[in-house]
């Protein structure tokens, strides 16, 4: 296997049995993931909104082929991570805050790593974006 598909599989791994965990814990209405809500200021109904998001992210992610979905997986998960991160700082929890942060590097390091067949094909600069089209110029402009 070569280096490139290591650091992808791990990071994906490690990401996925992150939200996968937490997803499961949502989805179960689970007393630690309540009790961390609770503390957090979120509503109960919001483990169901975490779960299905969750849930279905990892889903398009593990799957083959998809890539404009993945994109939005990836996505999701940035928010999703990033919020937690503000979340556990704006509770008070001081350096706990952070530790959401070994997950999204983790899922940089997928993103960055992802084989080409789970990328979109024009993906040519940062998040897809082309930021140097080649311009040609057609018969009729001349």
């Amino acid at each position: 296997m070569k280096r490139r598909n290591i650091i992808y599989w791990t990071a994906t791994g490690f990401v996925s049995l992150v939200l996968g965990i937490s997803g499961a814990l949502a989805a179960l209405h689970a007393p630690p993931m309540m009790k961390a809500l609770n503390h957090l200021g979120y509503p109960a109904y919001f483990a169901n909104i975490l779960a299905l998001g969750k849930i279905a992210g990892l889903a398009v992610l593990l799957s083959p082929r998809m890539p404009r979905l993945k994109e939005w997986a990836y996505a999701g998960f940035t928010i999703t991570i990033l919020s937690a991160c503000y979340s556990h700082f704006s509770s008070g929890d001081g350096w706990l805050a952070a530790e959401p942060l070994l997950t999204i590097v983790a899922l940089m390091l997928s993103y960055a790593y992802r084989p080409a067949s789970r990328r979109l094909p024009e993906a040519m600069g940062l998040g897809g974006v082309n930021f140097f089209p080649q311009h040609t110029v057609t018969e009729e402009a001349k």
